[in-house]
Formats: C-alpha cells, sequence, structure tokens
C-alpha cells in the first residue's frame, strides 16, 4: 500500500484512533481525512474536531456528521421489521451501525479523492469484518488499512507509550487499567472485556449506564401506546416522531424502569465465544411492541415463515453482510409482509419488563366471534373439526397399524 496518498478514518477522538492517526501518517506518510459519526451514543462530539486539528489534520478534511435520523430509519427500523435477535437474545446495536459507518466512510472517500479507509476494530473480533465486507461490497477496489492487524503495539502500555513518543495527549484516566471497554449509539451500549471475562461472576452494577437497577426502579407501572404504520413506529402515546426521536423517547422510559438488560455469551463470527453485557432500553420496549401489533395484523404462514427467516436474517447482520444480495432478499419478503401492520399497542413498564398489555388495529386478523365461548351465531361450525382431525391424524394411523 505504498501509493497511498490519503485514507478516511473512522476517528472518535478517543485515544486509539487519536493513536492510529498519527501512525498512518507516520507510517503511510499519507494525508488523514477524519470521519465522526454522531449515532446518539450520547457524547460530546467537539472535542474530536480540536483534536484532529491539533494533529495537523485540514479543517476541510474533519467530517462529524450527524446520521441519527439514518441510522433509525434505514438500519434500525428495517432490522426491527425482522424482529431480529442474535442467537434468540442479542438485539443487534453494534453490528447494524458499522454498515452505515462504512457506507459513510465510502463516500467520504469518493468525495475527497482518498486512496484507503482505515478502522479501528481489533483483530480479535467481528467490527473489523463487518467494516471490511460493507467497505468492499461499496467499492470493490478500495484498500482498507486495519492498524491493529499491522502494528507491533500489542499491548495498552505500548499504546500509550507509542503516545506519548509522539506527543498525543493521553487522559488520565486511560493510563490505568480499563475495567471494560464499551460502545454506545441511540439503539445500545455494549461493554465487554476485563470484569465481564469471566462468565460465571455477574456482571458489577457500575458497568450499567443506561439503565437504573429493576430493583430501584418505580413502584408504579407505567403504561404506554406506540402507534404503527407499515411495521414502524410513528408515534409514542399519540404523538407523531421521527424515528430517531422515537427510539430516544423509548430509551429514556427504558432507562427510568431498568429494561433492556442482556448478560450474554454468544458466538463471534471469527470463531471465540465471548461475554457481553448489553443495555438496549427503547429498542427492547419497541422489538416487544413490533411483535405485538404482528401478533393481530399478520397471517399465521406469514408470521411462522418469518420466525423461520429470522436467525439467517440476523446472522447476516451480526456477521457483516447488510450489503449482501440474501440480506436484500430477505428484507424485500419481510417489508412485503408489513404493508397491512398497522394500529396502536399498549405496554406495561414495570421494573425490567415491557409487557405488551393491549393491541388493536383497523387491519385486525383477530376475530372475536370466532373464538369466543358464547354463542358464535354460526360463525363456526364445530363438527368441521373432526373431519380436520381425521386427514391430519391419516399418515399418524397408517404409521401406527404398520408398527402393529
Amino acid at each position: 500500500m505504498s501509493d497511498i496518498k490519503r485514507v478516511v478514518l473512522a476517528y472518535s477522538g478517543g485515544l486509539d484512533t487519536s493513536v492510529i492517526l498519527k501512525w498512518l501518517q507516520v507510517t503511510y506518510g499519507c494525508e488523514v481525512v477524519t470521519f465522526t459519526a454522531d449515532l446518539g451514543q450520547g457524547e460530546e462530539l467537539a472535542p474530536a474536531r480540536a483534536k484532529a486539528e491539533l494533529m495537523g489534520v485540514k479543517p476541510e478534511h474533519i467530517y462529524i456528521d450527524d446520521l441519527r435520523e439514518e441510522f433509525v430509519r434505514d438500519f434500525v427500523f428495517p432490522m426491527m421489521r425482522a424482529n431480529a435477535r442474535y442467537e434468540g437474545d442479542y438485539l443487534l446495536g453494534t453490528s447494524i451501525a458499522r454498515p452505515l459507518i462504512s457506507k459513510r466512510l465510502i463516500e467520504i472517500a469518493r468525495e475527497t479523492g482518498a486512496d484507503a479507509v482505515a478502522h479501528g476494530a481489533t483483530g480479535k473480533g467481528n467490527d473489523q469484518v463487518r467494516f471490511e465486507l460493507s467497505a468492499y461490497a461499496l467499492e470493490p477496489g478500495i484498500k482498507v488499512i486495519a492498524p491493529w492487524r499491522e502494528w507491533d503495539l500489542a499491548s495498552r502500555t505500548a499504546l500509550i507509550a507509542w503516545a506519548e513518543a509522539h506527543q498525543i495527549p493521553v487522559p488520565k484516566d486511560k493510563r490505568g487499567e480499563s475495567p471494560f471497554s464499551t460502545d454506545a449509539n441511540l439503539l445500545h451500549t455494549s461493554s465487554e472485556g476485563k470484569v465481564l471475562e469471566d462468565p460465571w461472576q455477574e456482571t458489577p452494577d457500575y458497568v450499567y449506564s443506561r439503565t437504573v437497577n429493576p430493583e430501584d426502579a418505580p413502584d408504579t407501572p407505567e403504561y404506554i401506546t406506540i402507534d404503527f404504520e407499515k411495521g414502524d413506529g410513528v408515534a409514542l402515546n399519540g404523538e407523531a416522531m421521527s424515528p430517531a426521536t422515537l427510539l430516544a423517547a423509548l430509551n429514556d422510559l427504558g432507562r427510568k424502569h431498568g429494561i433492556g438488560r442482556l448478560d450474554l455469551v454468544e458466538n463471534r463470527f471469527v470463531g471465540m465465544k465471548s461475554r457481553g453485557m448489553y443495555e438496549t432500553p427503547g429498542g427492547e420496549i419497541y422489538a416487544r411492541a413490533h411483535r405485538g401489533i404482528e401478533s393481530i395484523t399478520l397471517d399465521r404462514g406469514a408470521a411462522h415463515l418469518k420466525d423461520e427467516l429470522m436467525p439467517k436474517y440476523a446472522e447476516l447482520i451480526y456477521n457483516g453482510f447488510w450489503f449482501s444480495p440474501e440480506r436484500e432478499m430477505l428484507q424485500a419478503a419481510i417489508d412485503h409482509s408489513q404493508s397491512r401492520v398497522n394500529g396502536t399497542v399498549r405496554l406495561k413498564l414495570y421494573k425490567g419488563n415491557a409487557s405488551v398489555v393491549g393491541r388493536k388495529s383497523a387491519d385486525s386478523l383477530y376475530s372475536e366471534r370466532h373464538v369466543t365461548f358464547e354463542d358464535d351465531a354460526g360463525a363456526y361450525d364445530q363438527k368441521d373439526a373432526a373431519g380436520f382431525i381425521k386427514l391430519n391424524a391419516l399418515r399418524l394411523r397408517l404409521l401406527a397399524q404398520r408398527g402393529q
């Protein structure tokens, strides 16, 4: 890659990416363009600009983009239409953010005439795969630089020593052993490493940052409603909201009631198991509400097929194949299923739980007349069930007769 003249770096402004910025300048002798994405992580992003300028990045080559609405509208909501949960539990908060970051990296590379993009993911994790698969899918000829797979800075001590040798400020809180690492966006916060590496040990309470302890949550339940149109949330308690605004409001409710905590040992795409703690307060409420409205608006066949497709869809996102044809094929089927997923869901929020307690829709397939235990006025002839049962039992009876 000796011919690289300009590279776009996914830059947070933290110690790791600041070291990477300088390392790129020193190692490749190239110009660096920085890109910082506002995905609702709740951090002040202005310091990232100041740090980049301090390290010689031209002002016109410092990108700080507010992507919150695009993130929820074009990535989180389509994923939620599928009710996607990796390995049955994980709402894919980190996974779903990576294709958007990669998409913008490639766009900036085109705008600035860059030869390459760079990221700060390590060689042990999933993010390197997600970033790079997305980048290659969008720009097959792009060069990708992954410093953690190239340099010889094998420890945090070495990283800090290199930073000091190159006049990179090292915050005091970065000098000690970090108890765990975190990643955050509008959908979730994930924590892993150090105090979480022993899967037998309970997650310390200080690790949680986005939810109160359910035991300390209000003793009085709170009821809310979420309105859906074509499978997407459009209003909270009757108030119309944009996708990002709705998710942010649900995050506040989830924080208050201690909803959305998950302690998970998962299978990484690169082959190892890892233990992480995830907080997805608004996402957990939203996911339960979406299944609630689907329960009365989706036909059984469509609903069950969606549930069969979901693990594959979730695995594709987790493994970094958002821009693959198979994910797009599944998305088309899922989106088609949502055309009549309209209505309102009422939820009860109480001490870590978000329970669906009511649902209504003008497109409901629920027929009280058919299911009532009272007189159904001829809506359902119970005698029909006898033939239905006999036909379904035929092969079982033949199997049993053969055995006799």
